[in-house]
């Protein structure tokens, strides 16, 4: 009995740190972009138009950024994470999807179950950015095609939305609490269900260094200012800034014990995050590459701090993430 007892006590801090990460960053995250993709669908049923639906995305995309870092779960089921975000868009396949059915006039925008099998790069935000963004597309009329395209995407995006929410309210918010529990198949310890939570962690702020800022940067002779994310919308950096700012409450979360390195990390991030250009247009200029690399070494310095103390913390180290590729 003291050896159980033993073990219980050693399971309490991984448990206590999920506990907290579900209940003060998970489920608001989940039910905060359920309720954004709703409205932006309702508002499109009224006014397809993307003067009226710009606002109601840009809500939609920041809240997508509460959780994107959450790749595990309801989030990886089906391909969801791709077809709400595809990106990066190493092809170019979002442009061309859009525009193969504008082109086609496909009707597969008048069955909701069939547009769900549509291709994930015709799909989500940023396909949705195409619609609303691109000059070539975004001055369609109620009456047009494209009208009848947004409109099913919105729909499709609340869905997803509505589907992580649920999912994560009703059933992975739960095997994480009971990890460890004879009948969890999923999570076979308190430990493990904390790695995962750790893991996409830190998969988020490798995210955030190596793509969001790494793809804009390129190499010093050769930079690619036009592969920001979000660049049409003038959301490369926005996207940077919200997403530490989540992972700031994550991170505050999983962690039972003061973290000062990690919290000035952060501090010094988002400090950072106020000097280069809002869509990193100038990372071809020795000056905005410079803001940029700063940045990116502050992201990179939050992973390391996190490391020492909430791995430690936790007695977790980062594990394989579906983000990271094979």
């Amino acid at each position: 009995m003291r050896l159980a007892f033993a073990f219980a006590l050693l399971a309490t801090p991984a448990l206590a740190g999920t506990d907290e990460a579900i209940d003060a960053h998970i489920l608001p995250g989940t039910a905060a972009f359920a309720t954004a993709t709703a409205d932006l669908a309702t508002a499109a049923s009224a006014d397809c138009r993307a003067d009226a639906l710009r606002a109601r995305w840009n809500a939609a995309f920041d809240a997508w950024l509460g959780i994107s870092h959450l790749t595990f779960g309801p989030i990886e089921k089906n391909g969801r994470a791709l077809a709400i975000a595809f990106w990066p868009d190493t092809r170019g396949l979002v442009q061309k999807t859009v525009a193969t059915l504008v082109a086609d006039q496909d009707p597969v925008v008048d069955d909701p179950a069939e547009f769900a099998q549509v291709s994930v790069a015709g799909r989500g935000l940023f396909a949705l950015e195409r619609l609303f963004y691109d000059p070539n597309l975004a001055q369609y009329g109620e009456d047009d095609y494209t009208c009848a395209l947004a409109q099913a995407m919105t729909t499709d995006l609340a869905r997803m939305g509505a589907a992580i929410d649920t999912e994560w309210q009703q059933d992975q918010s739960n095997l994480l609490r009971t990890a460890g529990d004879p009948d969890n198949g999923t999570y076979l310890s308190p430990d493990e269900a904390a790695q995962t939570l750790y893991t996409a962690l830190m998969t988020g702020l490798e995210f955030n260094a190596d793509q969001r800022l790494g793809r804009p940067m390129g190499t010093f002779d050769r930079p690619r200012p036009n592969r920001a994310e979000a660049r049409r919308s003038s959301r490369s950096l926005r996207n940077v800034t919200l997403s530490l700012a989540a992972l700031q409450e994550f991170a505050n979360a999983l962690s039972d014990d003061p973290t000062p390195l990690t919290d000035a990390a952060f501090t010094e991030a988002m400090e950072a995050a106020k000097r280069p250009d809002p869509i990193f247009a100038d990372v071809s200029t020795v000056q905005g590459r410079i803001r940029v690399e700063a940045l990116q070494q502050r992201v990179r310095a939050i992973r390391d701090a996190a490391e020492q103390e909430i791995g430690a913390s936790l007695g977790v180290s980062a594990g394989f993430n579906s983000a990271d590729g094979d």
